[in-house]
């Protein structure tokens, strides 16, 4: 079974990006994220409401990391130290050598590749760093951007499940997608 361990912090660069830790520093661009009926169209999760809700989600994301069961990084460019977005690891699977990625990105730099090479950067980090076996994606069917991106990254659908979530009132598909270590 793998053992995560994210100690030190791992800072990862790519050509244009930072991907670095979030601190409490980005609570405004969190809650910009986090607050946005665009950005979250697709998240099943409450908006959030105020910075104290942003501030919440940058402990959450802090406590995942020091105990080694997920993590996060703060999307940046090299040039400009403001978050973008967040990218990570989630429900990390150590006994099936298997992690969840997900990502969201503000409305404004969508388009501009930063989600694909954020996310290309991480498969490599995933596989050759923390051992998995296979990234998984789990997105709305209606996500199509999010599905392009992961196309785009080698990502193969495995399955569609119907109605396989209930939240805010209602039955939602998912998609899953994958990507196996070769």
């Amino acid at each position: 079974m793998l053992e995560f361990n994210f100690t030190p912090f791992p800072v990862i660069e790519t050509e244009r990006l930072l991907l670095r830790r979030i601190t409490n520093d980005d609570v405004n661009e969190v809650f910009e994220l986090r607050s946005n009926p665009e950005t979250m169209k697709y998240i099943p999760r409450p908006l959030a409401k105020t910075t104290e809700d942003a501030l919440e989600h940058i402990v959450m994301i802090e406590d995942k990391i020091v105990t080694n069961i997920g993590i996060n990084w703060g999307i940046s460019l090299k040039d400009n130290p403001r978050l973008l977005g967040i990218i990570g690891f989630y429900r990390m699977q150590p006994q099936n050598y298997r992690a969840e990625i997900g990502y969201i990105l503000l409305p404004e730099f969508h388009g501009k590749g930063i989600v694909p090479e954020a996310v290309n950067k991480l498969i490599t980090y995933g596989f050759n760093d923390l051992k998995l076996h296979s990234i998984e994606a789990v997105i709305d069917p209606e996500n199509f951007a999010s599905e392009k991106v992961l196309q785009k990254c080698g990502f193969v659908k495995e399955a569609h499940f119907k109605e396989s979530e209930f939240y805010d009132g209602r039955f939602l598909d998912n998609v899953v997608y994958s990507l196996l270590n070769k």
